[in-house]
């Protein structure tokens, strides 16, 4: 059973930007693909970013490419989210999720542990 914790969320500007964090512990964190969703009120859980087990292979929504990036480190267990370019719509809780198999998917229902989540609030 694997678990993980997710911080870094906060308050900040339109333009500013915030490094979210998921440490992850219980299982072997270099088998996982990893993904970060976010979820605004009264909306789905969507996809963000994913990432493959040893970084080689990034992905990304296209409403975020070109301004989040997604890295791990296994050393640490851990995989960060860094958001550059913050928007009022970025506005969401985040979560980080894992999933075992070799492929990142987009899709909510393919990952199979999930954390608490992280609030990202961008004032404009």
């Amino acid at each position: 059973q694997v678990q993980l914790v997710e911080s870094g969320g906060g308050l900040v500007q339109a333009g500013g930007s915030l490094r979210l964090s998921c440490a992850a512990s219980g299982g072997t964190f270099n088998s996982y693909p990893m993904g970060w969703f976010r979820q605004a009120p009264g909306k789905e859980r969507e996809f963000v970013a994913g990432i493959n087990k040893n970084s080689g292979i990034q992905y990304y929504a296209d409403s975020v490419k070109g301004r989040f990036t997604i890295s791990r480190d296994n050393a640490k267990s851990t995989v960060y989210l860094q958001m550059n370019s913050l928007k009022p719509e970025d506005t969401a809780v985040y979560y980080c999720a894992a999933r075992g198999g070799t492929v990142v998917y987009k899709s909510v229902s393919n990952y199979d542990y999930w954390g608490q989540g992280t609030q990202v609030t961008v004032s404009s």
